[in-house]
Order: C-alpha cells, then sequence, then structure tokens
C-alpha cells in the first residue's frame, strides 16, 4: 500500500545515488519513472530553465524486453520542433508505421514533413532521450523509488525507498500503468477489464516456425525476426486464467494450442503478458501531484499509440508547469493541462477498443468487418482521416471558435524572416511561444510579455493545408505555443491577442 508521509523530512543524501550526480536538497520538480514519458518532461522543464530531477528505480537506462516499436509522425514532428529529431532517424527505418486494425494507413500524401513513421525500438527511443537529458543537466536518481508522498499549501515531500524524503512544488508520475503516484493520490483508474491476453516474447526456435500474422477462434498471433536474427512472438491466450510473470510454459501452451506445435521454443530473453485493459486517470491533476503517459492511461498495443501520447502528454503538460513554477501563470493554467489531454487519451482508448474488437477472433462475421473496414480505408478521405489520427496529426484542443488553426499542431512552414529562409520548427528548438505576424507590420505591442513570447516578423507565400481538412484560409498572425498549438489566430484588427497573451503566458509584466 502507499505510504503517506508526515510533514516533517530528512534531507539526507538517498542511498544508490552516483556520487557524481549529489541530490540537491530541494527540485522545484520531481518526475517518478525516466521511461520516455518521464525523459521528455524533463527535457522540456530543462528547458524551461526548471530545476528538476527523476526518481527511476532501474539501475541503467537498459530495457529489457520489447514494448513500443516506433514513433507515429507527430512525436517525430515534436522532436523536430527541440532540433533532435535527426538522432532518432539515424537509427531507426523510416517506415509507413500508421495503420488500424492491421490495415496499413499511407500518410505519405498528408501536409507534414515528416509523412512517415519511424520503426525504432523503446530501447533505443529511451537511450537518445536520456542522452538529450543528460546534456540539458538534469540528474536520474537511479535505484531509488518512490513509496509515497504528503503535499501541502506550499509543496510536497516526497518518500524514497532508502528512507530518504525530498521536497518539490511539483510531483509528476511517469511511472506506468500500476502507477503508484496515481493510487497514493487516490485517483480513480476508469474503464474495462481484460478480456483478452497476449504473451509477447522474444526467443529461440529449434524448428523453422511460420513466419507472419493469423487469426483464428482465440484471437490475433504472429511471428517475426528480430533485429538479432531471434524470434519475436505474439500469441493470444486461450484463457484469461494465467495471470502473473508469465514463464517459458506459458509460452509454450500457447504456441501449441495455436500452430499445433511450439516450435522447439527455447531460451527466452524475456518473455511478458500484457491484456486488452483500457483504463483512464478521472483526472490528471489533484494539487500538486499530476500524471503522464501509461500513468494516466492504459490500453491495448495495438496500433503502436501509448509510447507517442505519452510524449505528447509531456510536451503538453511540460511549458505549462514551467510557467507556474517561474510564477509567471496562475496554478489554474494547469488545469487545462487534464482538459486537453483527457480527451486525447478517451480517443485512442476508443480507437483501439474498437480495433481490439475487428481482430480478437477470426469467425466469418469478424472476417467479414474487417474486410469492410479495410475496404473503407483504402478510399482516400477515410484513409486520410485515419491516417492522420492513428499519427496523431489531427489533434485539436478545443480552445474555442474561430479559424481552423486555432488549437491544432502549427505547420513546419519554410517562413522568410529578415531576408533569410527558416523552417518555422527551428524557431521552437528553445520551447519558446511565437507570435509571427505575416502582415509586415509592428503594431502587435507585446512588449509585456516579451520575456515569455518572442515576436517574428515573417513572410509566406505558400497554401496553408491542415492533416484531414485540407487548405484553409491563410492568417494574419498566429500566436504558437511552446508545445506547438495554435493559441491564437489573427486578423486585421488583431482582436482577442491580449486575451489569449494573458489566458497562455500570464498577465502583463509591470512596465
Amino acid at each position: 500500500m502507499p505510504v503517506l508521509l508526515p510533514t516533517s523530512r530528512s534531507r539526507r543524501q538517498p542511498q544508490g545515488v552516483d556520487a557524481r550526480n549529489r541530490m540537491p536538497p530541494d527540485h522545484a520538480v520531481v518526475i517518478a519513472g525516466g521511461g520516455p514519458t518521464g525523459l521528455m518532461l524533463a527535457a522540456e522543464l530543462a528547458l524551461a530553465k526548471v530545476d528538476v530531477a527523476i526518481l527511476e528505480r532501474r539501475a541503467s537506462q537498459d530495457l529489457v524486453g520489447t514494448r513500443a516499436s516506433g514513433l507515429h509522425a507527430r512525436s517525430i514532428e515534436i522532436l523536430d520542433q527541440r532540433g533532435v529529431a535527426d538522432r532518432f532517424l539515424r537509427e531507426g527505418q523510416i517506415v509507413q508505421l500508421a495503420g488500424f486494425a492491421w490495415t496499413r494507413l499511407d500518410i505519405s500524401d498528408l501536409p507534414t514533413r515528416h509523412a512517415y513513421g519511424l520503426a525504432l525500438r523503446q530501447n533505443h527511443i529511451e537511450r537518445i532521450l536520456a542522452d538529450w537529458v543528460e546534456e540539458l543537466g538534469v540528474p536520474i536518481y537511479r535505484n531509488v523509488e518512490l513509496t509515497g508522498f504528503a503535499q501541502d499549501d506550499t509543496g510536497i515531500d516526497v518518500a524514497l525507498s532508502s528512507g530518504e524524503t525530498l521536497r518539490a512544488d511539483y510531483l509528476v508520475g511517469c511511472d506506468g500503468g500500476r502507477s503508484l503516484v496515481r493510487k497514493a493520490a487516490g485517483i480513480d483508474f476508469a474503464g474495462t477489464s481484460p478480456t483478452l491476453s497476449n504473451l509477447m516474447a522474444e526467443v529461440e526456435m529449434r524448428e523453422a516456425p511460420e513466419f507472419g500474422l493469423r487469426h483464428d477462434a482465440l484471437g490475433f498471433h504472429g511471428l517475426s525476426k528480430t533485429e538479432s536474427g531471434r524470434v519475436l512472438v505474439v500469441v493470444t491466450e486461450a484463457t484469461l486464467a494465467r495471470t502473473g510473470e508469465p514463464s517459458l510454459r506459458d509460452l509454450s501452451d500457447a504456441l501449441v494450442a495455436v500452430y499445433g506445435t511450439d516450435f522447439g521454443v527455447e531460451n527466452p530473453a524475456w518473455i511478458s503478458r500484457f491484456t486488452d485493459a483500457a483504463r483512464q486517470a478521472t483526472t490528471y491533476r489533484k494539487g500538486r501531484v499530476l500524471l503522464a503517459g501509461d500513468a494516466a492511461h492504459i490500453h491495448h498495443s495495438v496500433g503502436g499509440q501509448g509510447l507517442n501520447i505519452g510524449v505528447q502528454d509531456a510536451v503538453n503538460l511540460g511549458w505549462k508547469l514551467a510557467q507556474v513554477v517561474h510564477r509567471v501563470s496562475p496554478d489554474s493554467l494547469l488545469d487545462s493541462y487534464h482538459a486537453e489531454r483527457h480527451p486525447v487519451g478517451a480517443r485512442v482508448l476508443r480507437n483501439t477498443m474498437a480495433q481490439i474488437a475487428l481482430l480478437r477472433r477470426g469467425d466469418d462475421g469478424l472476417k467479414a468487418a474487417r474486410d469492410v473496414v479495410a475496404e473503407l480505408l483504402g478510399m482516400e478521405e477515410p484513409r486520410k482521416r485515419f491516417g492522420a489520427m492513428m499519427s496523431g496529426l489531427d489533434i485539436h484542443y478545443d480552445l474555442g471558435e474561430g479559424h481552423a488553426l486555432l488549437g491544432r499542431r502549427m505547420p513546419d512552414l519554410e517562413l522568410s524572416v529578415e531576408g533569410r529562409k527558416l523552417k518555422l520548427f527551428t524557431l521552437l528548438h528553445g520551447a519558446h511561444a511565437l507570435l509571427i505576424d505575416f502582415r509586415d507590420a509592428r503594431d502587435s505591442d507585446i512588449a509585456p510579455w516579451a520575456d515569455r513570447v518572442r515576436r517574428i516578423n515573417a513572410g509566406y507565400d505558400g497554401a496553408w493545408e491542415l492533416p484531414s481538412i485540407g487548405q484553409v484560409t491563410a492568417p494574419t498572425a498566429v500566436l504558437v505555443r511552446p508545445d506547438g498549438h495554435v493559441a491564437w489566430v489573427g486578423n486585421e484588427n488583431q482582436h482577442g491577442l491580449e486575451e489569449a497573451l494573458t489566458k497562455w503566458f500570464g498577465p502583463a509584466a509591470a512596465a
């Protein structure tokens, strides 16, 4: 059970911490969990000059097993916004990764510089993110686990497995589907219980396996070669009765039930069990505690969306939390994190459950339904719409009525700035907000926000096009948040700009 602490605390050096990275007495933000979501959030906060630290129970970034297997287009865009996308592109394989219920969705004609996915295993994604976080000077305290916490009006005391406590302004749980942070905060994890169980493993086989995908009365299964030449197994179990850590015997029995043989399976590098349970935190924030990634939402891995929406959670939260920590925005700004990201998570749970409903059995009725869906997704407009959804390119935050750009990702336009050609994403590398004026005018007075928002006079003569929407009217100006989403769209009189600046970037600074 989670342990809640008294308000008194010890500030001794936590055990297991590398002597070269001694923990200071306090951090503004403590992140529980050093997976992709926690690492991305730490990078965002570090770029905003926030004192942040990660608590990670693993002794190193090494990851046993194959979890997520790639990055979708929007995640690649986000990394491009921070100037680090090339680090990932150099190591992965560009592929058309988007799909729905095993129907491939070609997004190569969608309006983005990254009209593709990137096949790259999670262990590589984490390693590259961890290297970047280290460059940014974020301490990762390893062999340390959070065991509980207590929050008050001024901060939060975080208990460590070593017996020490750590004081912080905010705690973010990026500690996975079994999140202790979520449980200790008393946040409900609503949703559905498992209806199927899958085993995944990386093994050797003495006999030649039947590579490829298949459906049958039990569900869906697949055998493929891994990077190391071993066999990656995904198989649906015949029963939900087996739980906990899976064994080689469990895997052998599951293979026999499907293929009539286990192909002489042996020497597993790892075996994992996962289900189609679909759950979501009822709130992503409770006081000084926030949740992101799998701590906030879990679902089946079909579609490969889990890691990607976790990274996107982090980018939505990071700049908001930084502004609250720096006291330029009120604490209420953090409420917009739940308001914007909870619907995104709910939609992913819904489309994942729909895919599992189509895939889980091989009977004639479901095969016919899959064929009908595949035929539908072969049509141009459904393909584009579902491709944009599955790759994260169509995410739209409800910021009210107005221009089609409002609340959507800002396209990476090639701008003309002071006689130079610049890609818009290069202006977001430092995680700063931008006011981009396309009128070649200088009457937008944002001086009271100049320390938070960078003003750019730019030219752009091309078409404005959005995934799943198409061409939209060219704006006269746009206010772009650090996460790359449009917070305000200008017209000739710049109506509403001051209100938007105040809402997203705090009150005007005193003259």
